[in-house]
């Protein structure tokens, strides 16, 4: 299969399945404007080649080879609505369709430049869909600067890693990655909340409220804007 045919599906899946699954085969049909036989054909072609586990009539999940690849095509196409809305001023509507035809050519490094430049956004500018973190083996966006992004012991895959507002009740975590300004990762570190501490999911308030949270024996509550910018290794 194509290399940008592979991405889009799947980047399809993750956005579907939140690269959880299953996702259904009519679902990414109507998702990318195809016959389901031909989305089936496909899907069995991505299995055999270990990007996804499908199985018919039940739906299909990506692998951990699968999640990397969509995970890194989802942050570009992210990064890449930021740029043409906020630099280039495009039109809402032309953003989305741009993106997808540039998502494919941006090289890792970059994509890098090009977070940097734009000041390491959250989220993407038309649906406020979280942008995911970038695969460079920091802990923070203050520390990413000091990074040469010309040398490869810098790279990890972070494609496993999901934001706290999407950890359940009752789960734990370790931190592994905080986006935002120094001043922001200092009020965290100032309240505990570092790299490769224990987090542990206590309450989730309805309607977008804050977020009830156990760091080192201490109850605290966060805002869903800070929480989604904190990354963790469950």
């Amino acid at each position: 299969m194509d290399k940008e045919v592979i991405e889009q599906y799947l980047k399809t899946i993750l956005m579907l399945g939140e690269g959880n699954g299953p996702v259904k085969t009519n679902e990414i049909a109507k998702a990318l404007g195809l016959a389901p036989a031909s989305v089936t054909e496909s899907l069995q072609k991505l299995s055999d080649e270990g990007f996804v586990k499908y199985k018919a009539y039940r739906g299909v999940r990506l692998t951990s080879k699968g999640r990397s690849i969509a995970s890194e095509v989802s942050r570009k196409h992210r990064l890449l609505e930021r740029f043409l809305a906020d630099v280039l001023g495009l039109e809402s509507s032309k953003v989305h369709k741009q993106a997808c035809e540039m998502e494919h050519s941006l090289s890792d490094e970059a994509e890098i430049a090009l977070c940097r430049m734009l000041n390491h956004p959250g989220t993407c500018p038309d649906d406020g869909k979280t942008i995911p973190p970038c695969n460079l083996d920091v802990w923070s966006c203050d520390e990413c600067k000091k990074i040469k992004l010309s040398d490869s012991k810098n790279w990890d895959d972070h494609s496993g890693l999901r934001p706290l507002t999407k950890l359940g009740v009752g789960e734990s975590g370790k931190i592994h990655f905080i986006r935002g300004e120094k001043k922001q990762l200092e009020r965290l570190n100032n309240i505990g909340i570092t790299r490769d501490t224990e987090i542990k999911m206590l309450h989730s308030a309805p309607l977008r409220g804050p977020l009830e949270i156990s760091v080192r024996g201490c109850k605290l509550c966060l805002g869903r804007d800070i929480a989604s910018n904190i990354f963790i290794q469950s």
